[in-house]
């Protein structure tokens, strides 16, 4: 009877954890929804002269952006079919959030998560009041991370209105992971959220500046860098960063912003510069140093290189990105085992990576491991079946390996993809 009572509770547990599943849209509104609110900027008079979002973040406690009070003779937020009074009570201008306290303000606060574990392509709910009242939802995946100090700022395709600023963006479990600040740009809605983080770091941070502060806010910066960088408008965007490293010198995010741009534009030697210049503001940046690392290899400072990004796994040792520029890097310097060990921890961390199953297959190439180097770039080509370089690599390793009919196969696989690479690989590959 033990044997099968144990046996029945192993069923039980396997079948709630195959079941399990991310909560639904109107789960995630219903957990939620009692605990945004409406934020009104008043005029001198204590009429509305603006609305905005706001949430719930501790007992009698509204964090929103600070752009939704900006200028506000007096403040009231409205909770359900209730209105309240508040007060400004901590504000960081430069990061755009701000808190308000609430007298009576009853309803329980949210849940609190990260933008640490965040992944690109995670669903997300943001949960604001761009028509007065009327709470809207809306659903949308994370499109990009960008590190910055104390999280990630995230662009997300989750639909932002006018309106909508300050109120929450929510994970898959309905904990807040950022506030949501709307921003259209030139025939692009590009939706952005403050990371929750910041709101933890509020009070740490607050400063005595008042309602009608003018300075430009990192948000702005941010925004405007993000809407030039996906028109792939370097030299605009390379005249923007100078201006903002000028405007905020000790903004680490201003010159990792400037490092992208200085590479993007193949000035390298400049590109170094800013980005040591953001990990001497911040050295806990990883992805400045991952870039740093980038750099440094593409100018052929190969121990730098590999510096740089164990430096970036120092900090954040799940960082696949970093693992596989570090492998590059030790491919360069044929350090063939310790290169094999970098794509095989960024393949734990992002399994689907095709382009690392390719540089781990070419490694293992070249260091003779051919059945191994034909099963890890079968796979590269099983993740990205038109990656026409994986191909080519492959049919090397079936030649090497002396199966001399699969390369012809790899040959007119070729020829689908990639005309001309097809030719260069039968002139050199099938009949050299």
């Amino acid at each position: 009877m033990k044997i099968k009572t144990n046996l029945t509770l192993l069923i039980t547990i396997l079948f709630v954890a195959l079941t399990a599943h991310a909560k639904t849209a109107s789960e995630i509104y219903e957990q939620v929804s009692k605990s945004t609110v409406l934020v009104l900027n008043l005029d001198d008079k204590g009429e509305p002269q603006s609305r905005g979002s706001g949430v719930i973040f501790t007992k009698g406690n509204v964090v929103t952006n600070c752009h939704v009070v900006k200028d506000a003779g007096g403040l009231k937020i409205q909770n359900g079919n209730k209105e309240y009074s508040a007060t400004l009570q901590y504000s960081d201008w430069d990061r755009d959030v701000c808190s308000l306290s609430i007298t009576g303000l009853g309803t329980p606060a949210v849940m609190v998560g990260s933008t640490k574990t965040l992944k690109v392509g995670a669903k997300v709910y943001a949960i604001g009041a761009p028509k007065g009242l009327e709470l809207t939802l809306s659903d949308g995946i994370v499109s990009s991370l960008r590190e910055v100090e104390g999280g990630h700022y995230i662009q997300t395709t989750a639909a932002i209105s006018p309106g909508s600023s300050g109120g929450g963006l929510f994970d898959e479990d309905g904990a807040l992971v950022g506030l949501t600040t709307f921003y259209l740009a030139e025939g692009q809605n590009l939706n952005f959220a403050v990371p929750v983080e910041w709101l933890n770091e509020l009070a740490q941070r607050s400063t005595k500046a008042s309602a009608t502060a003018t300075a430009q806010p990192i948000t702005l910066w941010l925004n405007k860098a993000i809407e030039l960088e996906s028109r792939k408008d370097w030299l605009d965007l390379l005249e923007h960063c100078r201006r903002w490293t000028e405007a905020q010198p000790g903004s680490s995010v201003a010159w990792y912003g400037l490092g992208i741009t200085y590479g993007k534009t193949s000035q390298f030697a400049q590109a170094i510069e800013a980005f040591q210049q953001a990990v001497r503001i911040n050295p806990e940046y990883a992805e400045a140093w991952n870039d740093l690392g980038v750099t440094y290899a593409k100018t052929g400072q190969s121990a730098q290189a590999i510096e740089a990004n164990r430096r970036a796994l120092r900090i954040n040792p799940e960082f696949a990105k970093a693992w596989y520029n570090l492998g590059n890097a030790y491919a360069k310097t044929s350090q063939s085992a310790q290169a094999i060990e970098a794509y095989r921890q960024a393949l734990r961390i992002n399994p689907e990576k095709a382009e690392a199953w390719n540089s781990l297959g070419a490694t293992y190439d070249d260091a003779g491991q051919f059945a191994k180097a034909i099963e890890t770039l079968q796979q590269a080509v099983r993740f990205k079946p038109e990656y026409a370089e994986a191909w080519y690599n492959l049919g090397i390793a079936y030649r090497l390996s002396g199966q001399r009919g699969k390369e012809l196969e790899v040959y007119k696989r070729l020829k689908t993809i990639d005309s001309a690479l097809a030719e260069d690989f039968f002139n050199k590959v099938v009949n050299p």
